[in-house]
């Protein structure tokens, strides 16, 4: 794997914050964030197309706004095409 690390919360104390990085050889963003609350989940559930639970394996984060900046960045790189 080739991660990279992309950008962090600009609002982080560095320690479990909101974070970005891109998987250029699988070409796959990677990001860490907040577990969406179960109220969050369960809307998030009822509004997919397919109107049902998420698969276990996967799971709904919420990132902050002001990380947009960062995964703008990740998907640019990724577009470009830089290994």
């Amino acid at each position: 794997m080739t991660i990279r690390f992309v950008g962090i919360d600009p609002e982080t104390d560095e320690d479990g914050c909101p974070t970005v990085w891109v998987d250029a050889e699988a070409g796959d963003l990677l990001v860490q964030s907040y577990t969406a609350d179960e109220a969050t989940t369960a809307e998030c559930d009822s509004a997919s197309p397919a109107r049902s639970p998420k698969p276990q394996e996967e799971t709904v984060i919420r990132i902050p706004q002001r990380m947009i900046p960062a995964l703008r960045r990740a998907c640019d790189e990724l577009d470009s095409g830089v290994r």
